[in-house]
């Protein structure tokens, strides 16, 4: 639903504006390469404003306009801009469909307080979609604003559209397109304004063009349009003293009521080597406002650019190779021998070198170079490659476009696995210094990053080179000493690190029953893990009046129940009955013997 402003909400808008003065022109888009531009807009004014009581204060709420590229044209950029009377409609249609802008500008004018506005909308999709024909600007109502505008003849609306486009048979131009919204008008001064950022190599068929507002063809008091001080016209449609008169000189139609899309030639007025041009207005009646500025100039230059194509990184290394391209393309000069280059790491400069040959127009050459990166540089950074740079942001070509020389990429150093030293880990000795070993449990305790990768490994080499891992991790039997290898890797690198195997002697288990009998089962005393792992022990057997009746070592053989020793004891076999043991062990960590009963029986 359109919004009508009623006198209310205008002094409203009035009181929040007030210190709005209008927008002064400045850069919006650059485009570097074989560019040209033109316009197509139209005005929903139905004649030309000149007060209420010499016009009907009547205005549409749309109008068209045709676009006609050529067929080797194709559409880069379509940018579309509304303006008119009041604080402003910004919710309008483009070709029915519905469309809100991008970015507004309003100003007052200061002699009478009224405000005025512009919308713009960048609408190269639907244009590209569209194609070459008819185009529509729709509900555009100003209506219930307009009265206030009539007395003073101000009452205007209108569109544009600047449309940029690229041909291959064009030579290769700098656009410019500045935007804004500013005025001049009588009680006001002289408006001048700057256009910036100009490369100006080539002065041959050099152009401007106006986007502008509520220009009157009947006033013509001093009102002139210059560029570097040179007066610009185009007679018949554009005199020089009225350029702003509501004409359209791509369609040479002066019916444009109360707006201007004009396209003047400045090849005169500009000069090689130029990076500005000063534009300076004055009009002793007419109030007209400026609303986006085109410029194109020949760019009969080289254009430097550089891709960084490869990069190879050696793991815990410093040390770079990189592989990179430059490239000479949209150019009409080749670009020179010994153009140089900067390399900055995190926009510090870590080293320069240049190019070595000619690169003829569409041209590359490709070289590499080796890089130390400097300690103070983190890890991580970022790596930028700048062609036409002398290592402090300047260079010593002049180039269509100053601004494509650099290519960048995240550096991030290979750095080896870290990981956490291993104290060796021990399993009991299964006899004569050979144990098993869970090695599964070693990850917990060995990794920092555990998305990191672990093998195992006998040898060395192997695991340098990643071969024959174990397998049988969770048993994995072995002699006490035996180093083991193991291989942590992330993506890029990887680490070796050892641990060590050891058995340690574990209690032996005493089996403290004896069925001496002869059958086959329980018919000697057994203590399992004693003579393959305490290779010196001792064993006594006491009755149960602590009589020693038997002594034994790796050399005798397992008890059976005899009697050896001199006691009073009735044959040379004990009795039934409970007994005494004493086992020394005769080893470091068991310093004192294990002591213990057995049952024996017949």
């Amino acid at each position: 639903m359109k919004q009508n402003f009623n006198c209310i909400t205008f002094l409203l808008f009035l009181l929040f504006s007030i210190a709005l003065s209008g927008q002064e022109l400045s850069l919006y888009q650059q485009f570097n390469g074989r560019f040209d531009f033109t316009f197509i807009g139209n005005t929903l004014n139905t004649e030309e404003n000149r007060g209420i009581l010499n016009s009907p204060c009547i205005i549409n709420t749309f109008s068209s306009a045709e676009l006609e590229l050529q067929p080797d044209d194709t559409l880069e950029k379509a940018y579309l801009y509304w303006a008119g009377s009041g604080p402003g409609d910004f919710n309008v249609k483009f070709n029915d469909i519905d469309i809100v802008p991008d970015r507004t500008f309003n100003l007052i004018q200061s002699t009478s307080g009224l405000i005025f506005f512009s919308a713009f909308k960048d609408v190269t999709e639907q244009v590209l979609s569209t194609g070459n024909g008819e185009y529509t600007l729709s509900e555009l109502d100003l209506s219930a604003i307009i009265p206030n505008y009539c007395p003073n003849a101000t009452n205007f609306a209108g569109w544009a559209i600047i449309i940029v486009y690229k041909n291959d048979n064009l030579p290769l131009n700098q656009l410019n397109v500045y935007d804004g919204l500013d005025y001049i008008s009588l009680g006001n001064e002289n408006l001048n304004f700057s256009l910036s950022s100009l490369n100006v190599i080539d002065n041959v068929d050099a152009k401007i063009g106006f986007i502008a507002w509520e220009g009157d063809s009947s006033l013509a008091e001093n009102e002139t349009l210059r560029i570097n001080g040179n007066i610009l016209s185009n007679p018949p449609l554009n005199p020089a003293n009225n350029a702003f008169n509501g004409t359209n000189s791509i369609t040479g139609s002066n019916e444009l009521y109360n707006m201007d899309l004009d396209i003047y030639e400045i090849q005169n007025f500009i000069q090689p080597g130029d990076q500005t041009a000063e534009i300076a207005l004055t009009s002793d009646r007419d109030f007209v406002m400026i609303n986006a500025v085109v410029t194109k100039l020949n760019s009969q230059v080289p254009d430097a650019n550089i891709v960084i194509d490869d990069l190879f990184l050696t793991c815990d290394s410093r040390e770079i190779t990189v592989d990179y391209t430059v490239y000479n393309l949209e150019s009409t000069n080749p670009l020179p021998a010994n153009t140089p280059i900067a390399i900055y790491a995190n926009d510090i400069l870590i080293g320069t070198t240049n190019t070595i040959d000619v690169i003829e127009i569409n041209g590359n050459e490709s070289n590499s170079i080796t890089l130390q990166i400097p300690n103070e540089i983190p890890t991580v950074f970022e790596l930028t490659f700048s062609v036409d740079d002398t290592g402090n942001g300047t260079g010593t070509v002049n180039e269509i476009n100053e601004n494509n020389n650099t290519d960048s990429a995240e550096i991030s150093l290979l750095l080896s696995p870290e990981f956490n030293l291993l104290e060796p880990i021990f399993s009991c000795n299964e006899g004569f210094s050979v144990g098993t070993f869970d090695l599964t449990s070693i990850e917990n305790s060995l990794l920092i990053d555990f998305s990191n990768n672990i093998s195992f490994h006998e040898l060395l080499s192997d695991a340098e080179m990643n071969l024959n891992p174990i397998i049988n991790l969770s048993n994995y039997q072995t002699n006490s000493g035996t180093i083991i290898y193991i291989r942590i890797e992330n993506e890029f690198c990887s680490s070796i690190t050892t641990i060590e195997l050891r058995t340690k002697n574990c209690p032996p288990t005493v089996y403290n029953f004896i069925s001496a009998n002869e059958d086959g089962f329980n018919d000697f005393f057994f203590i399992d893990g004693l003579r393959n792992i305490f290779l010196n022990f001792e064993i006594e057997i006491y009755n149960r009046w602590g009589h020693l009746i038997w002594k034994g070592n790796q050399n005798t053989e397992d008890w059976r129940g005899e009697v050896t020793e001199e006691v009073k004891w009735n044959g040379d076999i004990s009795a039934d009955g409970t007994y005494f043991y004493l086992l020394f062990l005769n080893d470091p960590d068991y310093p004192k013997p294990l002591q213990g009963f057995l049952y024996i029986t017949r």
